[in-house]
């Protein structure tokens, strides 16, 4: 607005220049040391985190803004978390006559501590090479991925050594239910006779029923969403190199998960432990 506006809207010079001089009010100034922060945040996610997230961190910080007024500033703002349309390719072969197990978790997706549930499955990534095929195991309780591995192929021996870091990983006690769908790989002699070694109990989803999974496929939408989607790997092992960070630098260590109350898995099962 300029010096003839003012003349326009019947608002004196005087006036018109009183009000440029005149200090950002009191909210004007919380709402951009806020922006500031949301920014800050949201940097620091790597542009993932939205609204919710955004204010659990700022939460934890102190910030006692609401998650309204944060996702009012966001969307004011610009500020969104990436997202990309998924893309599907299949993974699970249950076209087999090999031992189906029971289904012990029948969507009931709680564990009372750590160890108790694992959920396993495959997934994914396309490279200039050709696909990177990705073996995750997760604990239930904490959200974390205890085991994973990444291979060219999607043969026994990439879902065994997901299991096998796992195993070692994390010294499981008896009593632990292994749940995964019914792909061949997890149905195998191979893989089988890895759980009953170690006394785990193997569950399986119905046919053809990826929500008998959720979590699992909760985290692989993560990832692909967060990470995936945004990159065009050239080489398999430049894709095994960004998967590995996101796993163990972001996602088990820094991500908040809202199922498990905004915290990362880290801390939620150092709470346990």
């Amino acid at each position: 607005m300029g010096l003839r506006a003012t003349l326009t809207l019947e608002v004196s010079p005087a006036g018109y220049y009183a009000w440029r001089e005149r200090p950002e009010s009191a909210r004007a100034t919380s709402n951009s040391a806020l922006l500031a922060d949301i920014r800050q945040v949201y940097r620091e996610s790597g542009e993932r985190y939205g609204s919710p997230r955004i204010h659990a961190v700022l939460r934890t910080q102190g910030r006692g803004a609401s998650r309204g007024r944060i996702e009012r500033l966001m969307r004011r703002h610009g500020i969104r978390a990436i997202m990309a349309p998924p893309r599907r390719v299949r993974t699970t072969d249950s076209r087999h006559n090999l031992p189906i197990a029971p289904n012990l978790i029948a969507r009931d997706f709680t564990a009372a501590a750590p160890n108790r549930v694992w959920l396993a499955d495959i997934t994914y990534i396309p490279t200039a090479e050709g696909w990177l095929y990705l073996a995750a195991v997760m604990d239930l309780f904490s959200r974390k991925i205890v085991g994973w591995a990444m291979r060219h192929h999607m043969q026994v021996e990439l879902v065994s050594s997901a299991l096998s870091m796992a195993i070692r990983q994390q010294r499981p006690g008896a009593g632990l239910i292994h749940h995964s769908d019914r792909a061949v790989q997890y149905a195998s002699h191979e893989y089988r006779a890895a759980l009953a070694a170690t006394g785990i109990t193997a569950s399986m989803s119905r046919k053809a029923d990826c929500y008998d999974n959720a979590p699992m496929e909760s985290f692989f939408h993560t990832l692909k969403t967060e990470l995936i989607h945004h990159r065009q790997y050239q080489t398999r092992p430049e894709a095994q190199r960004d998967i590995f960070a996101f796993i163990e630098g972001f996602y088990n260590r820094t991500r908040l998960h809202s199922a498990i109350g905004h915290i990362a898995p880290i801390q939620m099962e150092l709470k346990a432990a």
